[in-house]
């Protein structure tokens, strides 16, 4: 496929696609593997949940842990309906920041395969 527009969309939305698309299987086992690991490591973790913090309370917070976790495709849909219906104790879990900030870092770490991947394409990188 040489549309960089369909790679990246794909590449955003189920991470790995990317590379896949370009026949690169080792590369997007590996980057995709990475990402949906630590997603799911995430979810386990209770990282669905955000804190009662509102968007008046702390904008910058909120708006950084809605871009990181938007990264993650269609993980983002999956945390986002999961974490809808938060206990009134998930803040309390001893595993809640981490999962917090693994699923941060897994939407970040697809953006950088998003933009690796569509580079590729372009033959900017081998």
């Amino acid at each position: 496929m040489d549309n960089k527009f369909m790679v990246g969309l794909a590449a955003w939305f189920f991470p790995g696609a990317g590379y896949f698309l370009q026949k690169r299987w080792k590369r997007g086992a590996i980057a995709g593997g990475a990402i949906w690991l630590m997603f799911i490591i995430a979810i386990a973790s209770g990282g669905q949940y955000y804190p009662g913090l509102k968007f008046n309370e702390g904008a910058l917070l909120y708006l950084l842990n809605i871009f990181a976790r938007l990264g993650n495709g269609i993980g983002a849909i999956i945390s986002y309906l999961m974490g809808m219906n938060a206990a009134a104790d998930a803040a309390g879990m001893s595993t809640f920041e981490y999962g917090g900030r693994f699923l941060e870092v897994a939407g970040l770490l697809n953006y950088l395969a998003v933009i690796d991947s569509i580079d590729m394409l372009m033959g900017r990188k081998k």
